[in-house]
């Protein structure tokens, strides 16, 4: 599955940088396990991803996380990290964060 569509990176390379008013245009997830993260922002390298990450520990916060590496991890049963097709944002980044705050994981179905 491709991660990233032509038209999800030209919104997430529209957003301004640093801004928590950003809509995160693309919900990554790990369909065998605990880790979601909704990105708002991808820098020049076309690696460097930011947004709300949440590893299912219970804390999600803001931060870097690099494509690459979210790419070629090795699930169970040959899978791999997904994009959720169907997410369209109905909040900016603060929204899910501070929801996400809230609840210890990030709800964004």
């Amino acid at each position: 599955m491709q991660l990233i569509t032509k038209e999800i990176l030209g919104k997430l390379k529209s957003n301004p940088r640093d801004n928590a008013d950003n809509k995160p245009w693309l919900k990554l997830f790990n369909p065998a396990g605990s880790g979601t993260w909704l990105i708002s922002e991808i820098e020049n390298d076309g690696d460097t991803l930011f947004g709300l990450c949440d590893l299912g520990h219970g804390c999600p916060e803001l931060g870097y996380v690099s494509l690459n590496e979210l790419k070629s991890l090795k699930l169970p049963f040959g899978m791999s990290i997904e994009r959720d097709m169907y997410f369209e944002p109905s909040k900016t980044l603060a929204g899910y964060t501070d929801d996400a705050k809230l609840a210890g994981h990030i709800n964004a179905s």
